[in-house]
């Protein structure tokens, strides 16, 4: 019946159903960052966590323990809640590329028994590397010693090269093909700053892609986008089509300046898309 009232344009040239498609929920911590939130309380976090779980949704960032003491208090009730509710949803905490920061993290996973993905993100745009004072060397390094102690800690890791949409191919490749080597299983592109367009989307993600090819890597591919230009969306999905396997969104697009990808506005797009088959019904308290 829908279809004799309504001639649907967008399934004409509609690119293919991606293989896989993964959801990663950066409320809980670059959500947080936003100028225009306060912090949750614990149990507003475990509320917030439930909803993540009831949409679905594959994996949740829950803190960066390297902030201090009150984080890894935070993080160790989410994930205790993870594990005594028996939750579905993954957990995955940020460190920077530091083995101070990884620590807190396999000591929490140790303590209660979940299994935990580390995100270590490190600047990678030259404009970062002139602001710190960093050397390529120095990169390589910090990324190689950081990535083995996370695997000998038994935590899984997903490499973030913060700012790659500004970054040079020759500094990706590099920094990719070290964390590889040192373990890494996942590579995360991040638009940190909101610069891709969509072709700029793809066309990094497919970089990314040939370099896992040349290395015979079986390692899969993030995408981090923000909105300051409103193309957080079309960015995800542009990703997607490149063939990342997991986009990274927050609820409302909260985050740091104006937001991170709305977690709500992408799980929609997805699902009418055909992408992801997900029941939208606990939406609404989510948002």
């Amino acid at each position: 019946m829908l279809e004799s009232l309504i001639y649907d344009w967008n399934k004409i040239g509609a690119p293919p159903k991606p293989p896989r498609v993964m959801l990663d929920d950066e409320t809980l911590r670059d959500g947080l960052q936003s100028p225009s939130v306060r912090t949750p309380t614990i149990e507003q976090k475990i509320e917030i966590l439930h909803l993540i779980d009831k949409l679905g949704i594959d994996t949740a960032d829950i803190g960066l323990p390297g902030a201090g003491p009150h984080v890894v208090k935070d993080v160790e009730r989410l994930a205790r809640e993870i594990v005594n509710a028996r939750l579905k949803v993954r957990a995955n905490c940020a460190a920077r590329t530091t083995i101070a920061d990884i620590t807190p993290i396999a000591e929490i996973s140790q303590r209660t028994g979940l299994k935990f993905e580390v995100g270590t993100f490190i600047g990678s745009s030259p404009i970062r590397q002139y602001t710190e004072g960093w050397t390529i060397d120095w990169l390589l390094k910090t990324t190689d010693d950081a990535i083995r102690f996370a695997v000998k800690e038994g935590l899984d890791v997903m490499y973030v090269t913060e700012d790659t949409t500004r970054a040079d191919p020759a500094t990706l490749r590099r920094l990719y093909e070290c964390a590889i080597s040192a373990g890494a299983k996942r590579i995360c592109l991040a638009d940190t700053v909101g610069h891709a367009t969509p072709w700029g989307a793809s066309a990094v993600v497919r970089f990314a892609k040939q370099v896992i090819q040349d290395n015979r890597a079986a390692v899969e591919i993030d995408w981090h986008g923000h909105r300051d230009r409103d193309l957080a969306i079309v960015n995800s999905i542009a990703a997607i089509d490149a063939g990342a396997t997991r986009v990274h969104a927050a609820a409302l697009g909260i985050g740091e300046r104006v937001g991170n990808t709305p977690m709500d506005l992408l799980l929609v797009n997805l699902v009418v898309m055909g992408f992801i088959d997900r029941d939208l019904t606990p939406l609404m308290a989510y948002c």
